[in-house]
């Protein structure tokens, strides 16, 4: 049996007046996070109905993986940033798969 990977979705609501500054910021992770080790995928997504709305699908080896990445210094560097410009503190949540 081959070993469960760890699907990570985050979900981010931007102040109205900060999404563009909001996708700017997370955009940037984009490139170095899918160069880190465990990453297997990581996607950004805009609602196209509700333009304060994003959603990052990432998909992990593993729960270390996940730990290493949320203590990078851009994932870090981001969050500092990004807070101040989210109209709610974003819902992460990690899953498995099931069948």
């Amino acid at each position: 049996m081959s070993k469960q990977t760890i699907k990570v979705v985050a979900h981010v609501i931007a102040r109205t007046d900060k999404i563009p500054e909001v996708q700017t910021i997370l955009h940037g992770i984009v490139a170095p996070t899918r160069q880190e080790a465990g990453c297997l995928s990581y996607q950004l997504f805009s609602n196209n109905s509700h333009p304060v709305e994003f959603l990052v699908i990432e998909e992990w080896t593993d729960e270390n993986a996940i730990a290493a990445h949320f203590a990078t210094p851009h994932i870090q560097q981001a969050l500092a940033e990004i807070a101040h410009l989210l109209a709610q503190t974003p819902d992460i949540q990690k899953y498995s798969l099931l069948a």
